[in-house]
């Protein structure tokens, strides 16, 4: 009997869900022998062209790594959907947007200014920008790049998807309970995001710790205090995003002393990931002195950058207003 045909593809990303795929250590023996993959760039030479000569709905599934930042993204995102019979948006960049989502912040002109021109380390006296085409000697013809988009977008903004793993990087336990679940054909309904519905703080440990009403007088940066490993971030005044965001990952960074940043996204009953724990901390500052909340809340130096550092493309904001 065939084994189903999976393919992999990394759009805009760090790469760090590919690497989530080989911390399968000896489980991916177990993928590797139920399933047939066609179709994994950065570990296996297959080329475009014979993806495009596969029949549509030839893949059981996709797995899709990444925003949609380039026209060839784009394209790769929309021909996988026609070739596979699911897709996975797999990890934070293509379940939110993720961290390169953050370049919503500015335009594409402000950020080739700043790529191109305006760091120290960049020496760029003629101010030349990449281009989608340019012209080589006579005779050898064009060379042509995709078109770089003004706009970082989350996958389903740009095809159908029908399930979501959650992560920066998915947990390799979750990897192989979504293929697991696919190959006996044990899905949740379409659109689920398969972990847990349940905020991070109803799993994590130092839940325990958190006082029954919460107040703080002050915000810290967990880079100028040492974490009571015992103590609940939030009660010791320092930002972690565990109620906002959804559980399932193994509180992997709660375990080595590092807060909740966000990358599992929000649980169903959330709109706007930001806005949701924006509001939550607004409701546990200690004063009611206009001036003393001033005072703390100028403690975040970074709003953007830390209340959606993972979902801003699939936030209400999604990004810096057009010219």
């Amino acid at each position: 009997m065939a084994k189903p045909l999976v393919g992999f593809y990394w759009c805009a990303s760090c790469g760090g869900c590919e690497e989530a795929v080989v911390d399968l250590a000896e489980d991916i023996l177990k993928v590797v022998d139920a399933v047939d993959i066609r179709l994994w760039p950065v570990a296996m030479d297959f080329k475009r062209a014979d993806v495009e000569a596969m029949p549509d709905k030839a893949f059981a599934v996709c797995f899709i790594n990444g925003a949609i930042r380039t026209e060839e993204q784009e394209e790769m995102a929309k021909m996988l959907r026609k070739k596979a019979g699911l897709i996975v948006a797999f990890g934070a960049c293509a379940h939110l947007g993720g961290i390169p989502g953050l370049a919503n912040v500015a335009n594409r002109k402000e950020v080739f200014e700043t790529a191109y021109k305006t760091t120290r380390s960049t020496v760029n006296p003629d101010g030349k920008f990449p281009k989608t085409e340019v012209q080589l000697s006579e005779g050898i013809g064009k060379l042509t790049l995709p078109e770089f988009y003004d706009t970082v977008k989350t996958l389903d903004q740009t095809i159908d998807v029908d399930y979501y793993l959650p992560g920066c990087a998915p947990p390799p336990d979750l990897i192989m309970q979504a293929v697991t679940a696919i190959l006996q054909g044990k899905l949740p309904p379409k659109g689920s995001v398969l972990t847990v519905d349940k905020a991070l703080c109803e799993t994590c440990e130092r839940n325990k710790t958190k006082p029954d009403t919460l107040a703080i007088k002050d915000i810290k940066r967990i880079s100028e205090v040492i974490a009571d490993p015992e103590k609940c971030f939030l009660a010791e005044g320092i930002i972690c995003l565990g109620p906002a965001t959804r559980g399932g990952c193994g509180e992997r960074c709660i375990n080595a002393n590092m807060p909740c940043r966000g990358c599992f996204g929000p649980t169903k009953e959330v709109k706007d990931m930001g806005a949701k724990f924006l509001s939550s901390l607004a409701s546990i500052i200690d004063s009611n002195d206009e001036k003393e909340i001033e005072k703390v809340a100028d403690k975040v130096i970074d709003p953007i950058g830390l209340f959606y550092m993972y979902s801003l493309p699939s936030s209400i904001l999604r990004r810096k207003k057009g010219e």
